[in-house]
C-alpha cells in the first residue's frame, strides 16, 4: 500500500478538506474539528471542489470520505446561520444559496462514475448524516451514532430527509425525523444506513480496504452500474426493466465484458481497459 498526501490551502486559511491518496483510492478528511466538522459554507465548498478534481482523474478508482475529531459533522454550521439574520432579507439568500449549494455537493457523490465510502468515526447528524446517506457504502466505528435532530430546535431535516428516506425503510426515517433521537451504529446497519460496524479506530482502514476491494473492478463497469442503479432506483417496475435491459446490452459489447467473461470461461484473471 503506497499513499501520498496533500493539502491544498489559500493563503488566507487551510482548506477544511484535506486529500490523501492511497493506491488508487482518494481519502478525502473533513478536517475542521473545532467546528465538529460542520458543513460550513466553506466546507461544502471544499468537498465539492475535492470532488470534482476526482472525477477525471483515472488514477483514482474509488473515494473515502472521512473526519478528524470526535464527529463526522454536526451538519450545517448553526452559529453561520445565525450571523445572517443580520442581512436585509434576515438571511433568506444566504440560506437558500447554502441549502443548494449542499444538495449540489450531496449529488455530485451520487452522480461520480467511481464508488464512495464514508467512513464514520464519530457522531453524524442531520446534514452530516445526510453526507453518511448520500454515500454509497458506508462503514462506523461502533462508537459511531446517528441523528437528524433539526426537530428539536424548530428546524426540521428536509434535505437530510431526501437522503435518509432513500436508504432506510419510511417507518425508521420518520422515527429518526420526528423524534431526533440518536441512532447507534448496530441500529444503523439493521435499518440500511451503513454496511459494517468495526471496532473503534479501524473504521478508516476498513473503509479503505473496502474501497481498494471495489476499485480492482472494470472502473468501466463501475460507472456503468453506479449510474444505472441510482437512475432506476426512481423509476417504476416497467420502466426500470427497459432501461436496465438497455444497460446490460450496452455493457454486454463493452471490451471489459468480453474480457471478464472470458476470463471467467477460461479460469484465469481478466485485465481490464476500463472501456
Amino acid at each position: 500500500m503506497t499513499t501520498q498526501s496533500s493539502r491544498s490551502a489559500s493563503p488566507q486559511a487551510p482548506s477544511p478538506v484535506s486529500r490523501e491518496i492511497v493506491d488508487d483510492v482518494a481519502v478525502l478528511t473533513l478536517d475542521s474539528p473545532a467546528s465538529r466538522n460542520a458543513l460550513s459554507e466553506a466546507m461544502i465548498r471544499a468537498l465539492h471542489d475535492a470532488l470534482d478534481a476526482i472525477r477525471d482523474d483515472r488514477a483514482v478508482r474509488a473515494v473515502v470520505i472521512t473526519a478528524n475529531g470526535p464527529a463526522f459533522s454536526s451538519g450545517h454550521d448553526l452559529k453561520e446561520l445565525t450571523a445572517r439574520r443580520t442581512d436585509a432579507d434576515r438571511g433568506r439568500a444566504f440560506f437558500a444559496r447554502l441549502m443548494t449549494s449542499c444538495a449540489d455537493m450531496m449529488q455530485t457523490i451520487v452522480h461520480l462514475p467511481k464508488p464512495v465510502v464514508a467512513a464514520v468515526q464519530g457522531v453524524a447528524t442531520a446534514a452530516g448524516c445526510q453526507l453518511v446517506a448520500t454515500c454509497d457504502l458506508a462503514v462506523a466505528s461502533d462508537k459511531a451514532t446517528f441523528a437528524t435532530p433539526g426537530i428539536d430546535i424548530g428546524l426540521f431535516c428536509s434535505t437530510p430527509m431526501v437522503a435518509l428516506s432513500r436508504n432506510v425503510p419510511r417507518k425508521h426515517a420518520m422515527h429518526m425525523l420526528l423524534t431526533g433521537e440518536p441512532v447507534s451504529a448496530e441500529r444503523a446497519r439493521d435499518m440500511g444506513l451503513v454496511n459494517t460496524v468495526v471496532s473503534a479506530g479501524l473504521e478508516r482502514n476498513a473503509a479503505i480496504d473496502l474501497a481498494r476491494k471495489i476499485s480492482r473492478k472494470s472502473a468501466y463497469t463501475l460507472k456503468v452500474g453506479k449510474e444505472a442503479f441510482y437512475r432506476q432506483a426512481e423509476m417504476s417496475l416497467a420502466e426500470a426493466y427497459r432501461y436496465a435491459a438497455q444497460v446490460m446490452t450496452e455493457n454486454m459489447m463493452a471490451r471489459d465484458a468480453e474480457e471478464g467473461i472470458g476470463a471467467f470461461i477460461e479460469k484465469r484473471a481478466p485485465k481490464w481497459e476500463d472501456r
